[in-house]
């Protein structure tokens, strides 16, 4: 279980040693087989996250970023876009505690609920391979393309009872 879950936005420079803590929590699973050292492994995540960082920037210059909370400290980083007819859900993530107790879903189901009522289509990008697919997939969302590492996935307005 897991206690109030609120956003806040994102504060640079406040946040970035936490941002950079959370991204290397989803990377450094990855790296282990390469024989790096630790300082090498930092080296690396601390390139792809800035340049995850430079691409979002570039790729939407309008987006949204936030902070997940629990209880009022930081728990994750939540990255939308918002256009005239569609939400994008850039990148969600969670530090390791709190994935997979239904803070994420929770947030995703407002995101749907916020596009439903504004009759909005939803879409991200996930891993072709990534057990976070299938999560998506539940909520609705089917695959409309991909490059062959990540596949687009979109989910349409919903129609809400009346």
């Amino acid at each position: 279980m897991h206690g109030e879950v609120s956003i806040r936005p994102q504060l640079i420079p406040d946040d970035g040693d936490f941002l950079l803590a959370l991204y290397a929590s989803t990377r450094r699973p990855e790296l282990p087989g390469l024989g790096w050292s630790e300082k090498e492994q930092d080296a690396f995540i601390r390139m792809q996250f800035d340049a995850q960082t430079r691409h979002y920037g570039e790729a939407f210059p309008n987006a949204t970023y936030s902070v997940i909370c629990i209880d009022g400290e930081p728990a994750g980083r939540l990255i939308t876009s918002r256009a005239n007819d569609e939400i994008v859900i850039i990148d969600i993530a969670l530090t390791p505690q709190h994935r997979r107790i239904g803070v994420g879903g929770g947030l995703v189901r407002r995101l749907l609920d916020e596009a439903d009522a504004g009759r909005l289509s939803v879409r991200c990008h996930v891993l072709q391979d990534s057990n976070a697919r299938r999560f998506w997939e539940r909520a609705g969302f089917v695959p409309r393309g991909g490059d062959g590492v990540y596949v687009a996935m979109e989910r349409a307005p919903q129609a809400r009872p009346l």
